[in-house]
């Protein structure tokens, strides 16, 4: 297992019993042909599982949700959420993109930020979590991940405060943003990053995170509510 996919599961607070599954979640295609190896190493069957359970996963929590909505109302709602562009936003979250073992050809074309790449990637983890700790680990990794950003019409709900920071900064027009990862610490498989966001020559939030965009979302965060509060 390679230091990156330890430290994505620092990141998730999850440690695989099969550290080959996780592997094999996070490799395509385009990385197993150009590397010539043998066998089906690819995530691709692993992502035909990840739907599957994600299809009963998902379904469960919207009938516990809801007990009064009908069947066609439950399925318009399951297919807002496990559906690419929903999946995509939350592999993007987690940056799964980072991870993926990709054929230089892939790589060139941009394949790490593809939204099918990154939609299929987030099914074949799901698929490997499955395989590799069951129903009830995937459950609980929903639960802290996805089932949190669903609102009651079904649709992701992800608060971007970076963007929501650019918009009240522009909207006052108080100056330009910028961001900067001041220290790197821990172990390379458990790096916590620390970011700063300054406005002109003033500090205005610093936060922290298992990831450079967690680390900076934070502090887009704490910039924010600082900002708000003078507002008033």
């Amino acid at each position: 297992m390679n230091r990156d996919l330890k430290q994505l599961q620092a990141q998730l607070g999850i440690r695989f019993k099969d550290p080959s599954l996780l592997r094999q979640a996070f490799t395509h295609s385009s990385y197993v042909n150009e590397n010539r190896i043998s066998g089906n190493k690819d995530n691709e069957r692993l992502e035909f599982l990840g739907d599957a359970v994600l299809e009963l996963t998902v379904s469960e929590y919207l009938y516990d949700l809801h007990p009064g909505r009908s069947e066609g109302e439950l399925t318009k709602l399951r297919a807002s959420i496990v559906c690419e562009p929903s999946l995509v936003i939350f592999a993007e979250e987690l940056e799964f993109g980072r991870f993926v073992l990709l054929g230089k050809g892939e790589e060139l074309t941009g394949g790490r930020t593809r939204p099918a790449l990154l939609a299929d990637v987030f099914e074949s983890f799901i698929g490997a979590l499955y395989l590799d700790q069951g129903l009830e680990a995937v459950k609980a990794f929903l639960q802290k991940i996805l089932f949190p950003k669903i609102s009651t019409d079904g649709k992701p709900q992800i608060v971007d405060y970076k963007t929501r920071l650019q918009e009240h900064t522009q909207q006052h027009g108080l100056g330009t943003l910028e961001y900067r990862i001041v220290e790197e610490r821990g172990p390379a498989h458990e790096k916590e990053f620390v970011s700063e966001v300054w406005m002109e020559d003033g500090l205005l939030g610093r936060g922290s995170g298992r990831s450079k965009k967690e680390a900076e979302q934070q502090a887009a965060e704490r910039a924010l509510a600082k900002l708000q509060v003078k507002a008033k």
